[in-house]
C-alpha cells in the first residue's frame, strides 16, 4: 500500500475545536488511553467529513483497525452534532441578530440506494436521498439544520413535522421560502400559474434574488464531501449535517 500526504481546507482552530470536545469528552468517561491522540482522532473525523473518504482509507491513513475508525467518526459526530443549535434556540437568536427575514428551504441529501427503496426517492429531485430543512440568514449563513426524513417527504410537511414555521411565526420572523411551501400561512412564497400580471412577476424576481441566499447556505454545507453522496445509513445524514454545522459555527 501506498501512503502520502494530503492538506484539509480546514483551519486549526477547526482542528482544535473537535480536539477539544474530543478530549473533555474522554475526561467525563474515563477513558485513559487511546491508540490515537484527540488531535488525530479530530484529524481523523475532519478527514472523514470533509473529504468523504471511506473507513478502509482512514483506517490505513492513521494506522487503526476499521471498526475503530467507525467508532471514532460516530462517538465525535455525536458530539459535534449535539452542539448545533436547536430550533427555539436558533430562531430566539435570529430574532436578537435583528435580521429582516430569514430563509427556510429544503435539500435532498443523496443516499447509495436502489429503486425498491421507493420512501426515499424525491420524485422533485429524480433520485434516492433524506430530506433536510435548512434555516438561513439573509446573508447566506447556516442558522439551523434539521434532522433527516425521507426523500419522499415534501418540503411543506418536512417543516410541518418539525415545527419551523410555527416557532419562525411566533417569533414574528419574515420568512421566505420557494414554491414548495405553498399553502402556508406564515411563510411568504412567489406567486404561482401562467400568464401572471406583471406586478406578480416582478414581486417573483425580487422574492427569488432575496431568498438566492439560501441555496448558498446549502452549498456550504455540501462543500463538505460526506455529504454529496451518503454511503451510510440515510438516517444519518441529520447528524452529518449537524456536526459540519457546529463545525462552522465553532471552528470557523
Amino acid at each position: 500500500m501506498v501512503f502520502y500526504r494530503a492538506a484539509l481546507p480546514l483551519s486549526s482552530r477547526t482542528l482544535n475545536y473537535a480536539a477539544g470536545l474530543i478530549r473533555r469528552h474522554l475526561k467525563a468517561v474515563g477513558s485513559r488511553w487511546r491508540k490515537l491522540s484527540p488531535g488525530q482522532q479530530a484529524l481523523l473525523v475532519l478527514a472523514y467529513l470533509r473529504k468523504g473518504e471511506t473507513f478502509e482509507r482512514l483506517a490505513a491513513g492513521f494506522g487503526v483497525g476499521r471498526t475503530t475508525a467507525w467508532r471514532y467518526v460516530n462517538e465525535t459526530v455525536e458530539l459535534l452534532a449535539a452542539r448545533a443549535p436547536k430550533l427555539r434556540n436558533a430562531v430566539r437568536d435570529a430574532k436578537r441578530a435583528g435580521h429582516a427575514y430569514v430563509i427556510l428551504d429544503g435539500t435532498l441529501i443523496p443516499i447509495d440506494r436502489v429503486g425498491a427503496d421507493k420512501p426515499f426517492y424525491s420524485g422533485k429531485h429524480k433520485k434516492h436521498g433524506m430530506n433536510l430543512q435548512v434555516i438561513a440568514s439573509p446573508d447566506g449563513e447556516v442558522l439551523w439544520v434539521s434532522g433527516a426524513l425521507p426523500g419522499s417527504v415534501h418540503d411543506k410537511k418536512a417543516e410541518w413535522i418539525w415545527g419551523v414555521l410555527n416557532e419562525l411565526e411566533k417569533a414574528g420572523l419574515v420568512t421566505l421560502a420557494d414554491k414548495g411551501y405553498q399553502g402556508s400561512t406564515w411563510a411568504k412564497v412567489p406567486y404561482k400559474g401562467r400568464n401572471k400580471p406583471e406586478s406578480q412577476k416582478e414581486a417573483n424576481r425580487a422574492h427569488a434574488r432575496l431568498r438566492a441566499p439560501g441555496e448558498r447556505a446549502n452549498a456550504q454545507l455540501k462543500v463538505w464531501k460526506i455529504l454529496v453522496k451518503l454511503r451510510c445509513c440515510p438516517w444519518r445524514a441529520g447528524k452529518l449535517a449537524k456536526a459540519i454545522h457546529a463545525l462552522q459555527l465553532h471552528g470557523a
